[in-house]
């Protein structure tokens, strides 16, 4: 599996944010994108994610066997955390593993998802509490959470650490390795180390370019 980007050129408004940048990841890499404010991380993710049509270029998701596209294929974690406030932690990542699963999994099934991810989070004792009473940092976690609560090959990160404690932090980092290491791919936009194993970075900027 590999995530191609070729020649991909993004404007916003009338400013080009991203000029024919060419990138690859492959299956077990957590590419981190790096780079000061105002460098296109951002842009990047969304573009990927298919919220943003790149001006040319083009950005595919190579031996993976489906005819999916890509943004099918992702899990998309921006600034906002994606909960419901009127519902319940479990029951918002109940509903994010049928939406993200394109079906709905068994009762037990689907109780083992919700467990499992509240858990890695340690939101546990807060399942039956409605979003709205969390705080923001149990927000962030609860939104990162559904990334446990379904299967998708490419993950996408825009400042996933923003708003968690070192603990969260570190439990992130365990999940997205986990990830990698059975052949998933992550893009993640940080200015922070995110605590991963051999990760590789894409500086963007005025020559942006790929090393390990």
């Amino acid at each position: 599996m590999l995530l191609y980007a070729d020649s991909l050129t993004v404007e916003r408004g009338a400013r080009t944010v991203i000029n024919a940048l060419s990138f690859t990841a492959k299956a077990g890499d957590a590419l981190l994108l790096v780079g000061p404010n105002g460098a296109g991380k951002t842009t990047l993710i969304r573009t990927l994610a298919g919220f943003i049509r790149p001006v040319s270029g083009h950005v595919e998701l190579k031996g993976y066997s489906t005819d999916r596209d890509l943004p099918e294929l992702c899990h998309y974690v921006g600034h906002l955390t994606g909960i419901k406030a009127n519902l319940t932690a479990a029951e918002n990542l109940a509903f994010w593993a049928a939406y993200l699963s394109g079906t709905t999994p068994g009762r037990q099934a689907m109780a083992d998802r919700v467990d499992a991810a509240l858990a890695e989070f340690g939101l546990s004792a807060l399942a039956d509490y409605p979003a709205r009473l969390l705080s923001a940092g149990q927000k962030r976690r609860l939104g990162l959470a559904r990334l446990a609560v379904a299967t998708r090959p490419v993950w996408l990160l825009d400042e996933p650490t923003v708003s968690l404690d070192a603990a969260s932090t570190e439990a992130l980092a365990r999940l997205i390795q986990r990830h990698v290491g059975g052949g998933g791919i992550v893009v993640a936009a940080t200015h922070l180390p995110l605590g991963l194993e051999q990760p590789v970075y894409l500086r963007l900027g005025p020559a942006p370019e790929a090393a390990a």
